[in-house]
């Protein structure tokens, strides 16, 4: 399983971020490695279709499924609704994206 977190330098959120993704993956017995990919200038967040800090993608899929349709990228914040912190993912979507992923790879 590919799983990255993508960023902008001095993201705020990008602790928190991570420690749910890792309590997420311990919890359901996923033990990928984390791939952090800092975006440092807008033609890095075109390149990568980058929606705002944080971003997390599962096998290069955006957990929130945003980024299929937005033709506008920036090196921003990223506001995720469904949560107390607006710029932290919710667990149950990091948690449904992980365990989506894990049954696509061991059906």
């Amino acid at each position: 399983m590919k799983v990255e977190v993508l960023y902008v330098p001095e993201c705020p959120h990008l602790p928190v971020t991570l420690m749910r993704l890792k309590e997420v993956m311990a919890a359901v017995g996923v033990a990928a490695e984390i791939h952090e990919v800092a975006v440092t200038n807008m033609a890095m967040a075109g390149e990568l279709r980058f929606c705002g800090s944080p971003t997390i993608r599962i096998n290069g899929h955006d957990i929130a499924g945003e980024a299929e349709g937005v033709g506008h990228f920036a090196l921003s914040c990223r506001l995720y609704s469904g949560n107390e912190q607006l710029g932290v993912p919710p667990v149950d979507m990091i948690q449904r994206a992980v365990c989506d992923a894990q049954a696509t790879e061991n059906p």
